[in-house]
């Protein structure tokens, strides 16, 4: 029986071992070192040898040695037992169950091949063997692969949706990277946005009652009050609710408001002017309904005006005194158009403060300090969040085209913008319509209010527009559209409605090559384009404008001559505001609508608001409510949906074709 000696993970013989050691040229170190000058070498003894063990049999012994005097292999990565060229980086060899399974030539599991001995050093340091090289992981799936095993961070998901769209996920990480960002998110990711509670401990009282009644106010009987609202057709909800003033000098605004509304040109109040003004003026919060180009805007921006001049003034860091929340950037505009106007003869400054433009002009307002901010509900909550402003010193909130606010989805932004503002304030509702979601909304933000309508309620047109709708198929929409534009073009401002942002750009490039000076404005536009558009049209270079209802609410543009709906929009709301854009102020105008069979659920309503206005009711329609009727249809449901993205190739860079002569 001959003692074994352990060398790697190979049992061999000492005399084995000398002479695989005098073959290979690893021999004890001597005097002549074959690598460079070690002298000193030979000051060592040998080394120890490591310990002997006794083997069970001599079969295992004889084994031993056969495997011992086997020529040893060089080191090598895992082959196989039929391809020798496997690469252990492969995707194919990560998974057993997918390739190898339909491979013959790769049926099992990898064979290791054995490693060699290998002769102790001397002068090396301790060495542990290492256990059998198993196959080298799969590289990584997801981020960057580096060679040194750092993988890069996973790209983030794609973004949201437009309204309430969730954002992809984020990207797997690379090898020992980490994982991607989460996925982008739509509109909606300003409503995990969390504001700062506010503490409202210690609040300034501050002075909201400016309502002095004029002596011939007092003098008026309660018969003749209810008389001057019944031909104005003014209705009043609530507890003890002021007279209506009949002319401007009764409603006790200061001199600077007088000598803006001089210069104005205006002849006497509107209805919803003529008792919101009281209303306002008294400190309490209101309810105003009333139909578009009524004078909503003065109704609630002079007795802001005198608010602010009755508080103190503004310090370093504070906010505005006055919020003005609108659902469209054109609809902010015009008011800052308006406050700017009226303002200035008290020296009160304003802001507008909407999504679409650059950032640094608004934050240098807010930061300067301004009495009065309009906003839409986006833009402001970015900036609260960004700590640009604060909510403060608001004590006079208000909500303009409520309902609007609420059909585009903004019902969580206001209710976070409100939770920022004192208790206390004076809150003023202004809406064109009252459906229930509306009203639920009132009920939580107001205390108290005085309720004013103009008009109905429900569902009514105004009356001085006249209204002829055509019942037509889709392919003679344009050409219909052609003929409407030879006959009334004489210089004078036509607006054209779509329902989607795709036909407006395509319709606004046929009628360019055609020769018509029409430009489009939507959603998908940029603002200094949208802005250019609205100049053109207001000025007169470009007559007709193309838009979706971006522009159907709060676009006030004067002297606009006739209202063309292409396509029916999805509620009757919309109706009633795209055709309001024409006959304003008292004027007449003319809204044509195509209407098709696809909107024949919208027919019975539509009848009714055309007989409601004493319009002459086309008979293809009233049939087609008929039909309707006995089918059940004709609900006026409130979703609405939203466009496409739109042919982004610039339609209003298409050059047009021989002009028109008008």
């Amino acid at each position: 029986m001959r003692e074994q000696l352990l060398i790697g993970t190979s049992r061999v013989s000492l005399t084995d071992y000398d002479m695989w050691a005098t073959e290979t040229d690893i021999a004890r170190p001597t005097s002549k070192p074959k690598h460079g000058p070690r002298s000193h070498a030979t000051a060592f003894p040998d080394p120890p040898l490591a310990p002997f063990t006794l083997p069970s049999s001599s079969s295992s012994t004889a084994a031993a040695a056969a495997a011992a005097r086997t020529p040893a292999e060089p080191r090598s990565l895992p082959v196989t037992t039929r391809t020798g060229n496997m690469n252990p980086y492969d995707l194919r060899y990560a998974d057993p169950s997918s390739y190898r399974d339909r491979r013959s030539d790769l049926a099992g599991a990898p064979v290791l091949a054995p490693l060699p001995p290998v002769a102790p050093n001397p002068y090396a340091a301790a060495y542990t063997p290492p256990p059998a090289l198993a196959p080298a992981p799969a590289p990584p799936v997801g981020g960057d692969f580096s060679r040194f095993g750092q993988g890069g961070r996973g790209r983030g998901g794609g973004a949201g949706g437009f309204g309430r769209g969730r954002g992809g996920g984020g990207g797997s990480g690379g090898y020992r990277g980490g994982g991607g960002r989460g996925g982008g998110g739509g509109r909606d990711g300003l409503d995990t946005l969390s504001l700062p509670k506010p503490d409202f401990r210690g609040l300034l009282p501050f002075e909201k009652n400016f309502y002095v009644e004029c002596p011939a106010l007092q003098a008026m009987s309660e018969m003749e009050v209810a008389q001057y609202r019944r031909l104005r057709d003014i209705t009043v909800e609530g507890r003890d609710v002021p007279k209506p003033v009949r002319y401007f000098q009764e409603a006790n605004f200061p001199d600077y408001c007088m000598q803006a509304i001089a210069k104005s040109g205006f002849v006497e109040p509107t209805p919803i002017q003529s008792q919101g003004w009281p209303m306002a003026l008294k400190g309490r919060d209101m309810i105003g309904i009333a139909q578009t180009g009524s004078g909503k805007t003065l109704s609630y921006l002079l007795p802001g005006l005198v608010h602010v001049a009755a508080q103190p003034r503004l310090e370093q860091g504070d906010g505005p005194i006055v919020l003005i929340l609108a659902p469209t950037r054109e609809l902010a505009v015009q008011i800052q158009e308006e406050s700017a106007k009226f303002g200035s003869y008290s020296r009160t400054r304003s802001t507008c403060i909407y999504g679409g433009a650059p950032k640094g002009p608004q934050i240098c307002d807010l930061r300067r300090g301004v009495e009065i901010v309009i906003a839409t509900p986006g833009r402001l909550i970015d900036m609260l969040e960004s700590c640009h402003t604060n909510l403060r010193r608001v004590t006079y909130l208000v909500l303009d085209e409520a309902d609007r606010m609420l059909d585009m989805g903004f019902e969580p932004q206001i209710r976070k913008i409100v939770a920022q503002i004192r208790p206390d304030r004076q809150t003023l509702y202004w809406s064109a319509t009252w459906p229930r979601e509306v009203e639920s909304l009132a009920r939580q933000f107001l205390q108290n209010p005085y309720k004013v309508i103009i008009g109905s309620p429900d569902l009514k047109a105004n009356h001085s527009i006249q209204q002829i709708v055509e019942v037509i198929s889709e392919h003679e929409k344009y050409p219909r559209l052609s003929k409407l534009l030879s006959d009334l073009m004489d210089g004078s401002r036509i607006l054209i409605f779509f329902q989607t942002k795709k036909d407006c750009d395509k319709v606004t490039r046929q009628l360019r090559m055609d020769g018509w000076p029409a430009l489009s404005i939507h959603g998908d536009k940029a603002q200094a384009e949208r802005d250019y558009v609205l100049t053109e049209f207001k000025s007169g270079k470009s007559p007709i404008m193309a838009a979706t209802d971006v522009a159907a609410r709060g676009l006030d543009v004067k002297d606009i001559k006739c209202v063309i709906n292409f396509d029916f929009p999805t509620t009757l709301e919309d109706y009633i505001h795209r055709i309001g854009r024409t006959g304003r102020a008292g004027a007449s105008g003319t809204a044509f609508t195509f209407f098709t069979h696809s909107n024949a659920k919208y027919s019975r309503n539509l009848v009714k608001i055309l007989r409601e206005a004493g319009q002459v009711v086309n008979p293809a329609l009233e049939s087609m409510s008929k039909l309707s009727n006995s089918m059940g249809g004709g609900g006026n449901f409130r979703s609405r949906g939203r466009g496409g993205f739109g042919n982004r190739s610039g339609s209003n860079s298409i050059p047009m074709g021989g002009r028109r002569t008008y």
